[in-house]
């Protein structure tokens, strides 16, 4: 992540621990920005826990989640109403995508890294409705000198946000942390040059918190 001390590294890891939140979820009101206020169907890959396809849903007639581990996904049934537009299937992401699309939104929430990257935009892109907007937030492997720059200044900033959103008290982890994530292989430059190669115009911006960002919109 950065090369800072140890004894410091160590100190903030344990900060960290006790006054933990959900860096993915940081992103979801900006996600909610990239697309239109009302709209048909959306497509939450890699959803976990819905929280995500919860919000997608105030904005939209059928949300469908899927996820590979079948637990996250009951737990996703258990935290969503009955009464939300929304469904939940254990699936692939690139073979178990529902046949109920075209989506007019497809989301792809730090999922993409486990998947082999070019072939999932291209799923991502044969289930976009024309006009359909696809969003991804994803993790990369930093390599260059604003990787580690942008790596430094989010270690401080991690440390506030978790100790300003639990109030300063030590915190259990949130459900959608609960999962193991495989840590990134692609830099930032691989992504954007196969990502331009199988969507061109996609616009893709490197993001605080170990994060980029990538909006697409089918023509």
């Amino acid at each position: 992540m950065t090369t800072l001390p140890h004894r410091v590294l160590g100190a903030l890891e344990r900060f960290n621990d006790a006054h933990p939140w959900d860096h993915n979820a940081h992103y979801h009101r900006w996600i909610l920005r990239q697309v239109p206020r009302r709209f048909d169907t959306a497509l939450d890959v890699g959803c976990g826990s819905g929280d995500l396809a919860g919000l997608l849903a105030v904005r939209a007639a059928e949300v469908r989640g899927i996820d590979a581990d079948p637990a996250i996904v009951a737990r996703a049934q258990e935290l969503t109403s009955p009464e939300a537009p929304v469904t939940f299937t254990v699936a692939d992401a690139l073979t178990g995508i529902p046949a109920a699309g075209p989506y007019d939104v497809i989301t792809c929430v730090a999922t993409i890294h486990h998947l082999p990257f070019g072939d999932a935009l291209r799923a991502f892109r044969r289930h976009l409705a024309p006009g359909g907007t696809l969003v991804v937030v994803g993790l990369y492997r930093a390599r260059t000198p604003v990787d580690h720059l942008l790596g430094y200044a989010a270690v401080p900033l991690n440390a506030a946000t978790g100790w300003l959103r639990n109030r300063g008290r030590p915190a259990p982890r949130p459900v959608a942390m609960t999962a193991r994530t495989r840590p990134a292989e692609m830099s930032f430059p691989d992504i954007v040059r196969e990502a331009r190669a199988v969507l061109p115009g996609a616009r893709l911006r490197r993001r605080l918190f170990w994060r980029y960002s990538l909006v697409w919109r089918a023509r």
